[in-house]
């Protein structure tokens, strides 16, 4: 099963995440098929950038997206 998760990047305190298609056994920060976006909650506001076309293909496709995922398309606009 392939999942749409977040990756989690940066430094200590300072993190920020790109938004993975990943195997569902696979690590959180471990390997993934394809990067499709990322959000930055550091900034002010909030930074959101997805690729609607990669994640309309992807959900297409049977990508299950997590929770805070499925949260950040909404506000993106993908779905």
């Amino acid at each position: 099963m392939v999942k749409m998760r977040l990756k989690r990047m940066g430094s200590k305190g300072a993190p920020f995440y790109r938004i993975v298609i990943a195997d569902a056994r696979a690590p959180r920060d471990g390997r993934f098929v394809e990067e499709i976006g990322y959000y930055d909650p550091t900034k002010e506001p909030s930074v959101i950038k997805i690729d609607q076309e990669l994640a309309g293909k992807w959900l297409s496709q049977g990508a299950q997206p997590t929770e805070t995922v499925k949260k950040l398309l909404k506000i993106a606009g993908v779905q």
